[in-house]
């Protein structure tokens, strides 16, 4: 029986030791390199050196040594077409590719010099791994450590070509995100910020049970692992998160986090019906709610200060769909855990950082800026003939801020720090007027006020107003 061979060649070590341990048990001989043969050997394992099968020092600090005819000749060789040529050259058929790459992701991340950055671009695992993808009728090729119990239950009653050809895609998946993550930091370096040629890329952290309407499939991918979004949101308790869910929670944060200040953002659709800055987030919850509580029914409800029981006990009165919070105590929790079909995400601290928005078209995409902006009160220009008092320009910036995640047209009253109208998403800057002020003026008999909340509220629009009818 000819001997099986296994050659591995990782940066991730986690379950290698068992994946090697479980490949010898099969019959495969273990070819390594580097520091891979070394956590092997470490683990009293038997593993052949890269540099005895090609009879060739691993060179250039090791930016050479698996590429050689008798590694590629080993990973490439057909069974039928090219067995006198392996045969000639001495070239032993390798069966089994386990190899993820240098950690470029992580050493850009940890703010390493461009000199670092450039030696964790791998060169020989990317080789190695779309060579045997490439002759998956032979070869299994694994990039995921997750994959590696999957892989040996295959191998031990006999994988199938279908089971390659899965490995071989994700393989290929692999191989494309990496380069992606390099041309992306290419550009970066270049200041170049829209290359003639983009890739996308994210990791699948989700499947949803329906996309935006029930007979559309979807899922969830994740790009950035780090900012404070609502992809890295700790959901404590709750049923899975939907598709709407993600849109309307993503909408509620970036929203809320525009706020230095005790902030509470209800969303519903993708739209704010209820934003308040105030001392406490009880306080602030309050009065957005108050806003459009008809509206406020199963939306989500974003704070950007910790919530307490009382807000907690506060909240479960209204049905909501989420709530997104940076911590909450344990009272909270335990209010919370009387509604267990009500999502609870914690939010993840932090700094958010610039990223770009896409919008999908048929056959291509928009691609910009995400909108970072923000107006000062000293940007601002009075052309009235009454100056606004300090109260009316705290409200006047806290409603340019919210306009910004309004949909066009926009309009939004606010008054002591609250919304009190919003008008969205309307072909005409009027009827968004008359919409946030029939709103306003709905929200006031509710209240049971003599006057319409809009009475000395400040107000703002996402462009000018070309006619006075809107006013």
């Amino acid at each position: 029986m000819s001997k099986k061979y296994a050659l591995l060649s990782v940066s991730d070590k986690n379950g290698l030791v068992e994946f090697a341990t479980g490949l010898i048990k099969l019959g495969y001989e273990i070819l390594s390199t580097g520091g891979t043969k070394k956590s092997l050997s470490n683990a009293g394992l038997n593993v052949t050196d890269v540099s005895s099968v090609t009879d060739f020092p691993e060179i250039m600090d090791g930016r050479v040594k698996t590429l050689h005819p008798k590694i590629h000749g080993g990973l490439l060789g057909r069974v039928g077409t090219d067995d006198a040529v392996m045969k000639e050259h001495d070239i032993n058929p390798i069966d089994v590719v386990c190899v993820n790459l240098y950690p470029f992701a992580q050493t850009v991340k940890s703010g390493a010099s461009i000199d670092d950055c450039i030696e964790n671009i791998d060169i020989g695992g990317p080789a190695m791994v779309r060579a045997s993808a490439k002759n998956h009728a032979r070869v299994s090729i694994v990039v995921n450590p997750a994959d590696y119990g999957a892989v040996l239950d295959q191998l031990k009653r006999g994988q199938t070509l279908e089971e390659r050809r899965v490995l071989a895609g994700t393989a290929y998946a692999h191989t494309a995100a990496y380069d992606a993550m390099i041309s992306a930091w290419f550009s970066e370096q270049n200041d170049i910020p829209f290359p003639n040629q983009l890739s996308l890329t994210g990791n699948k952290q989700a499947e949803m049970r329906y996309g935006e309407n029930p007979h559309q499939r979807a899922a969830l991918y994740v790009t950035d692992t780090d900012s404070p979004s609502i992809v890295n949101a700790t959901q404590l308790q709750g049923k899975d998160m939907s598709f709407n869910n993600y849109n309307d929670a993503d909408a509620a944060l970036a929203l809320v986090q525009d706020f230095g200040d005790s902030a509470c953002v209800i969303v519903k659709h993708a739209n704010p019906c209820g934003v308040a800055v105030a001392a406490q987030p009880l306080q602030a919850y309050k009065m957005a709610l108050r806003c459009d509580p008809v509206s406020a029914f199963g939306g989500i409800i974003a704070f950007n200060r910790p919530v307490d029981g009382d807000c907690a006990n506060e909240i479960i009165k209204v049905f909501a769909e989420v709530i997104i919070a940076p911590t909450y105590t344990e009272d909270a929790i335990k209010i919370f855990a009387g509604k267990k079909n009500l999502r609870v995400l914690q939010s993840v601290d932090g700094i958010k950082r610039p990223s770009f928005h896409v919008q999908t078209l048929n056959g291509g995409f928009l691609y910009q800026d995400s909108d970072e902006g923000s107006i000062d009160r000293s940007e601002m220009k009075v052309v009235s003939r009454r100056t606004p008092t300090d109260d009316e320009w705290r409200d006047l910036l806290i409603a340019q801020t919210i306009v910004k995640h309004v949909k066009s047209n926009a309009i939004v009253f606010v008054k002591n720090g609250a919304t009190v109208g919003v008008g969205a998403g309307q072909m005409s800057r009027l009827d968004s007027t008359r919409i946030a002020a029939w709103k306003a003026k709905d929200a006031s008999e509710m209240a049971g006020l003599d006057a319409t909340l809009t009475k000395d509220s400040v107000v703002a629009s996402d462009a000018f107003y070309p006619f006075a009818d809107a006013m």
